[in-house]
């Protein structure tokens, strides 16, 4: 087989981290210092070579690497590094199988940047995926598990010492089951799952995302240099809507249950309106004077006014002015089986999901 890569340079790593942060939909963990500890990674043992999930051959096996808890944790429990490759390992124990490639469980935030740490440090290649397209709050918010892929068996470590093998009945006991190991582990653990074969993964995953989150750093990069708008430049690119410009007047915010739970509002500038996003550690939904602006699964991200980059959930503050983007999420997410899953329902609103480029057409 011929098998198509590129190889990623430092450059390449900072494009992906300011891509992920936007994809990340306010959550997914800051990816500044996963960004920093890949760099070295690549420093002490060369650049990451990046794959297609098409040219993964069927017979070999592939594994998401991912951070789980509360971002706002993560700000101040900073890991070494070697807790998601004793957490990859011990899962190659139990399956008694070789991981030929590792890829990001979500390519939202901080995640986008474990399994680059990973694979610098391991010497192994990154799938060009991942299983959300976006963050999501909870493990069982797949793509994988729309095809029937279980997570567990899962495998978990954290900075201590500790490692657990979880292998539930299904993909809602996981999350279930892992998070509450994830609170007793401080509120965040390093884990791998949904390990699967090559064929099984190119039905599962949904594929070129480490790709876009490079394109979303290199068009606010280029922007700067430009000196454009980076706010019209993200939407161009992510055929996103403008939901709001405005300065944050307030943030409710709390770690419950192993997620930063809350809601940012907003002045609208320009107008006496209010625009309200609540979030579980990703926004979920948006609102203006009341009225339904976006849902999640479509991305509803908060960014620098004058920069484009992200600012994710535990990063809010008052003060800041910001713009809100509302992005399409992939077509994945928009089936009934994908909205019984991530739609706006699950999260307990009684809110029928509308396409957010739909709504404000």
């Amino acid at each position: 087989m011929l098998m198509h890569s590129e190889f990623l340079d430092v450059c390449a790593v900072e494009e992906i981290a300011a891509g992920a942060a936007i994809l990340g939909a306010g959550g997914g963990g800051d990816p500044t210092l996963g960004m920093l500890m890949t760099k070295h990674a690549m420093e002490q043992h060369g650049p990451i070579r990046l794959i297609r999930v098409e040219d993964v051959p069927d017979e070999e096996w592939i594994v998401p690497l991912s951070v789980v808890g509360a971002p706002t944790v993560t700000l101040e429990k900073i890991a070494s590094g070697k807790e998601i490759l004793e957490a990859l390992h011990m899962l190659e124990q139990h399956l008694g199988m070789k991981t030929f490639a590792v890829y990001p469980g979500e390519i939202g935030g901080g995640n986008s940047m474990t399994p680059l740490h990973a694979a610098a440090r391991a010497g192994l290649p990154v799938v060009d995926a991942d299983l959300m397209g976006r963050a999501f709050p909870e493990i069982q918010m797949t793509s994988a598990t729309l095809v029937g892929i279980k997570a567990s068996p899962m495998s978990m470590a954290d900075e201590k010492g500790n490692r657990l093998l979880l292998d539930a009945v299904d993909n809602v006991c996981t999350e279930r089951l892992a998070r509450a190991a994830t609170v007793q582990m401080g509120g965040c653990s390093h884990i791998a799952n949904y390990a699967m074969r090559g064929g099984h993964a190119k039905q599962a995953v949904i594929p070129g995302t480490i790709s876009l989150a490079r394109q979303i750093g290199r068009a606010l990069k280029t922007s700067r240099l430009e000196k454009r708008d980076p706010v019209e430049a993200l939407l161009e690119l992510l055929r996103g809507v403008l939901l709001c410009r405005g300065k944050i007047r307030d943030v409710q915010r709390k770690t419950e249950d192993g997620f930063a739970v809350g809601e940012v509002s907003l002045a609208v500038s320009g107008s006496s309106s209010q625009f309200k996003v609540a979030f579980q550690n990703e926004n979920l939904v948006a609102w203006l004077d009341g009225a339904v602006r976006a849902t999640v699964p479509d991305l509803i991200t908060i960014v620098d006014e004058s920069t484009g980059q992200a600012i994710l959930t535990e990063n809010l503050k008052y003060g800041q002015r910001v713009a809100v983007l509302g992005i399409p999420c992939h077509s994945k997410w928009r089936s009934a089986e994908g909205l019984k899953l991530v739609g706006p329902r699950y999260f307990r609103y009684d809110l029928d999901y509308v396409p957010v480029e739909a709504s404000h057409g």
